[in-house]
């Protein structure tokens, strides 16, 4: 029994800790809307929900924990009642409970419901003990009918999505992101391509390798770019080279 109560009290204290650092934040939040409205913008807003989302699923990780006991098993009861002001219960509770009293107790530890919910429930029974017994019985039928309704109508959408996610899993993967990714560098950047490295004929001359891919306006003996034919014996040209004109003959 001792170990249980300081494995509970050491619990309670970790999740005191971590509600405090929420509370903190949610502090933060407040007072920079309040007095540091026109500097706040929308993204340091979303990015304080997002931590706000995180720590909340952190604590309810920590909650669901299956060796921590279950805080839902244990009753808060209180020891001694006091209409006069208890310090320390204002420090802990930052001055919203001031006291235990008897008109305190009943609202913070739900022991009867408030007044105006039992006042709205007090209306409905008195209102169900005026009904006949037939017509209790056909506003009962038609009730249970929308229900039946609305179940089917939900069965039947959780059918279909069941079905529809299934079709899903079924279909194999077409693509891959890796392959996508190394033909896209490839393209626009080069990435693991061997360079062409051009070729030098025995007089000097640069010549492309070997392989050079042929297009349909060129021949297989057309020769590279930048080099000119040359024309057959006895044919006069009219090419200027450097402002000379030249012959070949």
């Amino acid at each position: 029994m001792q170990r249980d109560d300081k494995q509970l009290e050491l619990v309670l204290e970790n999740f005191q800790s971590k509600l405090n650092e929420f509370k903190g934040q949610i502090y933060s939040l407040i007072f920079k809307l309040e007095h540091e409205r026109d500097n706040v913008s929308w993204t340091t807003v979303l990015d304080t929900f997002a931590v706000f989302s995180t720590q909340y699923t952190a604590i309810m990780k920590y909650l669901s924990y299956e060796k921590l006991p279950q805080l839902r098993n244990y009753s808060v009861l209180p020891l001694m009642l006091n209409p006069e002001r208890d310090e320390e219960l204002a420090r802990i509770t930052e001055n919203r409970v001031p006291a235990l009293s008897h008109d305190i107790v009943p609202d913070f530890l739900r022991t009867k419901t408030e007044p105006e919910v039992e006042h709205k429930l007090m209306q409905v029974e008195h209102k169900a003990s005026g009904l006949q017994f037939e017509t209790a019985q056909k506003q009962l039928a038609a009730f249970n009918k929308v229900v039946n309704h609305v179940l089917d109508l939900v069965s039947k959408a959780r059918e279909e999505w069941e079905v529809e996610t299934g079709a899903r899993v079924g279909i194999g993967q077409t693509s891959s992101v890796a392959d996508l990714h190394t033909l896209v560098s490839a393209i626009s950047m080069g990435k693991n391509l061997k360079p062409m490295v051009p070729q030098v004929s025995p007089g000097g001359m640069m010549v492309p390798p070997t392989g050079r891919p042929v297009t349909p306006s060129m021949g297989p003996n057309t020769p590279p770019m930048g080099m000119m034919p040359k024309p057959p014996p006895g044919m006069k040209t009219n090419v200027k080279a450097a402002g000379t004109p030249h012959q070949y003959r």
